[in-house]
Order: C-alpha cells, then structure tokens, then sequence
C-alpha cells in the first residue's frame, strides 16, 4: 500500500475507494462506506491496513459533509461528482470502526514509524471521529 501523506485520502488505497464510488448510485455509495466500516468491525483481533485506510476514507467523506467542520479537506481528493446527503446513521458506525482503527491489532496504526508522521495521522483520524459526533 502506498501512503505518501498523513492525510485521511494520502494513500493508494483511500484514493482507490475514493475513485470506485464514481458512478455509482446514492444507496451504492452508502453501502460501499457501510461495507468499509464494517470489515474494520468485524476483522477479529486484527484490523487489516488496506480495510482501515478505506474506513478512514470514508469516514473523512461524511465529514465533508458536516457544516463547519474542522476537518479540512482538499477538495481534489474528493469525488468529482457531488456525494448525496449522506445519513446521519452512518456516524455511529464510523466512529466505532475509527477507533479500531486507531487500537493495538490495528496495521494502519502499527504501519507509522513512531514520531511526528504517526502523531500527525493519529491526530486527523481522532479529529475526524471527534467531527462525527457534531450534530448537524
């Protein structure tokens, strides 16, 4: 898996999940992020890479969509069409599978070399769990 940044999208797989919900219907979308969120959830002891890469993904994609929100996101990384309103139910599960993300199992988290990098991403994951639970 490549990662070039610490950003919820700076990798190969997160770009990959990004660009396979073009075309896609509205419920399409929402059943591939439920789908991200729950093989983070349902993974066991251990949380593979490429499945919380795309957790985050799609967990940063809802919080584009909360008003004010102080997750901030390039929008070249977003889809080029428009995302539909994505429900609110969709919030529980992905902070949920966000902090399995960020636990000991977890090989996105084991992934980062200790020091600032991994601060940094460690910092934007918890951000964007935090956004998640902002009521809009």
């Amino acid at each position: 898996m490549g990662t070039w940044g610490t950003g919820p999208f700076d990798s190969d797989v997160a770009a990959d999940f990004v660009d396979g919900l073009e075309g896609k219907t509205p419920q399409q979308i929402i059943d591939s992020m439920t789908s991200a969120f729950r093989r983070v959830l349902t993974s066991g002891t251990r949380v593979d890479g490429g499945d919380g890469a795309a957790a985050v993904a799609a967990a940063a994609l809802i919080v584009s969509q909360i008003p004010d929100s102080p997750v901030v996101l390039d929008p070249e990384d977003l889809p080029s069409e428009p995302l539909p309103g994505l429900p609110i139910s969709l919030r529980p599960m992905a902070q949920q599978a966000l902090r399995r993300v960020l636990q000991d199992g977890s090989e996105l988290a084991d992934g980062w070399v200790e020091g600032t990098e991994e601060d940094d991403w460690r910092r934007e994951v918890r951000l964007i769990t935090k956004t998640l639970g902002v009521p809009s």
